[in-house]
Parts: C-alpha cells; structure tokens; sequence
C-alpha cells in the first residue's frame, strides 16, 4: 500500500546505560509498536472510498482506505482498470458532462459499478474484504446506448442512464434510460429489460433509486425535465410524464429552469431536486407511482448547487456547490422544510461536484474538478475527506487528497464501502 501520512515517523532510542535485551526480546517488543500501525492499513472494517479517474485513453476506478488517523491510503493494486474510456472535456465548460451516480455499489456493497461515457460500456466488480476489486467475469457489459453517465441498483436490476453527449461521438444519438437484468455473479445479462428515450440533447444525468426499490427518478438537465418511472418486478420502466421544475420556485427570475442533483429522503417520500441556476434546493413529495407533487423551495447560501445525499435517518441533506466549492447542510429533520444549518468551503481550488457518505455517516467525502479554464492546470482535482460530528456538522479531516490524473482529466463520481 501506498501510505499517505500527516507526520514524520518518531524515532525510538534505548539509553546505553540500559542492559542490553535478548534479540528475540527487542524483535517482539517492536513489533508490538508496529501492529498498530499495520491494523490500521489493513483493518477490513475501515471506510474505502472509491473515485472514478475517468481518464479518456484508459479508463480507471481508484480506491482509498481511510485509516483510524483519518488519512487516505491508496489499496493495492490501484488504480482498478474498467477496460474502457472515460470523457476528454477538451472545452472545461460546466453543464453537458456532469452527472451523478457515476459509481455505484449494489445493497449488500459486495458489487461496485461504473460507466465507461467514452466507450459506451458499463464495468462490473466484485469488492473484496479488502476494499481491492475484481473484474466481474465478462466485465465490461454494453450500456444499452451512448455515453453513460450514471447507475442505480434495486435488488436484481441496474438501471443505466445514456446521455449521448459524448464530443468524440458526434451525431444526433438519443439519450436514454435502459435497465438490465444482473446475474448472480454481478454480470450484466445482454438484452435489456426496457430502454425509455429522452429528448437529443437533453442530457440526462442521474438514476435515483427510491429507497423501497419500487421507483426510479432521473434529471433530463439541458432538457428542463424531471423524470419518475415505476420500476416493475420485472425490470421494466414505466414512464410518468415529464415535468418541468415548479415555476413558483423561480418566481420572477429568468433563470433556465433546470433541475440537476437528486437525493430521496430515507423515511418519507420526498426527493429533493438542486436548482443550479438559482442555487436553491426544490422539495417535492412523491406518490405511489412515483409522481412529483411541488411543495416548496429554500435558497441555498452557496453557489451553483448541484449534488445532493441524504444520511440515513432523514436527518440531515448535504449538498455540492459547484460555483464556490462548498458543502451546505440542511436539518431535514422535517423533511418537507430543510432548514441551513452550515456551508462548508472545500480547499484546493477546482469546482464542487460529487459527494458520499460513508456506511457509517461518520465522514463525508466529495471530488472538486478542474471544470474550468480559470483554474491552474495540475489543481483542482481533488478527493477531501470531511468529518461528521453529532449534529452532522462538517469539519475538515487529515487530508486533501489530489488525485493522480493528467492536467485535463475531469475525475468524477464516488462510491464507499
């Protein structure tokens, strides 16, 4: 393992005047000084992030331990290749490549999924004790359209989104939500469930699960569109109709009316949508079929809110801005009416994109990119660990990590285990 530490190794000495101690004696004692420190690397219950490195020539998933000192360590064999292309954002504009759920584990996180946007493929891993992951055999699977960019699990069924907006596959290709069948190996089977075609360019960027596995929610982004389909016992997608996001939340503004990051409450069914270009966060109730009933909208002291996760009580919703590089907690302790409690600027410069907990919603961690020219190459790319304290409040942890990709490659999703 490649370890990452905060400080220098303190020196231990004997005084001479001290008898000198059997060799066997010396060796043990020292290795008893040592075992901390090697449980700590290898402790199979420690929280492992994984990052996409999204790199368009070679595709990869990097994978960290973060020890009992709060500090990052790479796992062996990282970085895991996906036998496939990540996108080349030649422009560094914000907006037609961002999505959510590039990464995602399946309930019991003993499988991890991520797109290949560049090869229209989607790799398949099982996650060992570990943290290190293992090619699924057959990995990578076709993603049933162009461009994908996001997936969720529910029980047996991934659901795949395909933006179709990959600038090295040019044409008109149309975008799509397609689900397939996983096999008890984690392989993908080859014909799809069901595919649901959105509009050309409307580049759609998520596939949320609802928390009973029942629904699917998506954000057709350039396209002004929310999504909600019934997610059947058999894998198939059944399509409510689209809505633009409410109009009374935009009061007078004319900002686009473009909903982007979605998050489902765990206890009620309420899922919240990040309104980018007004930087507020839109709440909705859903019902049994999964349609979306506007309730109200809070401003977000941030800037350009996108990204947002839940912890698993309901308690509290964290949300990425990626016009100043922050994090805002929101008390959703009624979940129809979150309430700011905090915005917590990131370090390193680059731009606030996805965020995750950890299984034990202890740590927050979140990718910045270098989405934009105004930003120095070399910078920017950054995975940053955030400590949760009881009130689920952020403070910064050990480290900032930068993450080893190349100047113009935008690293981007997040997955725990």
């Amino acid at each position: 393992m490649n370890r990452i530490s905060r400080s220098a190794s303190k020196q231990v000495s004997i005084p001479a005047s001290r008898p000198r101690l059997p060799l066997v004696f010396l060796l043990s004692g020292l290795a008893a000084i040592l075992a901390p420190l090697h449980s700590a690397s290898a402790d199979e219950s420690s929280p492992v992030v994984y990052v996409e490195g999204n790199d368009p020539s070679n595709n990869s998933v990097l994978a960290y331990h973060l020890n009992r000192h709060g500090e990052l360590e790479q796992i062996e064999g990282s970085p895991f290749s996906t036998h496939g292309k990540g996108v080349f954002d030649a422009s560094l504009k914000l907006g037609p490549f961002d999505s959510d759920q590039i990464l995602t584990t399946n309930a019991e996180r003993t499988l991890l999924y991520a797109v290949n946007p560049g090869s229209n493929t989607v790799a398949a891993f099982h996650i060992q004790a570990d943290g290190s992951l293992e090619d699924v055999a057959g990995s990578p699977f076709p993603s049933g359209g162009t461009n994908p960019v996001s997936v969720g699990v529910s029980g047996d069924t991934l659901v795949v989104v395909n933006k179709a907006m990959d600038p090295a596959q040019p044409g008109s290709l149309v975008p799509n939500y397609v689900t397939f069948r996983i096999g008890e190996d984690g392989a993908l089977l080859p014909k799809p469930l069901s595919s649901v075609q959105s509009p050309v360019g409307s580049s759609p960027s998520q596939a949320l699960v609802s928390p009973d596995k029942r629904l699917v929610f998506g954000s057709d982004f350039l396209g002004g569109k929310l999504q909600s389909f019934v997610l059947t016992p058999g894998g198939r997608l059944e399509q409510n109709a689209p809505q633009a996001p409410s109009a009374a939340a935009y009061g007078t503004s004319p900002a686009p009316r473009l909903g982007l990051g979605l998050a489902a409450n765990p206890r009620r069914p309420v899922v919240y949508v990040g309104l980018v270009t007004i930087s507020k966060i839109a709440v909705y109730e859903y019902d049994e079929e999964g349609v979306l009933h506007f309730v109200r909208a809070i401003a977000d002291s941030g800037a350009g809110v996108c990204w947002l996760r839940s912890n698993a009580t309901g308690t509290r919703l964290y949300a990425s801005n990626t016009g100043d590089a922050s994090i805002t907690v929101y008390d959703t302790s009624d979940a129809l009416n979150p309430v700011e409690l905090q915005r917590y600027p990131l370090l390193g410069g680059g731009n606030g994109f996805q965020l995750e907990l950890d299984p034990t919603n202890t740590h927050l961690f979140s990718v910045t990119q270098r989405a934009s020219a105004t930003t120095a190459p070399g910078t920017g790319n950054n995975l940053h660990v955030l400590d949760i304290d009881a009130n689920g409040l952020l403070s910064q942890s050990a480290q900032t990590q930068a993450l080893p990709v190349s100047a113009l490659v935008r690293p981007q999703g997040l997955a725990t285990r």
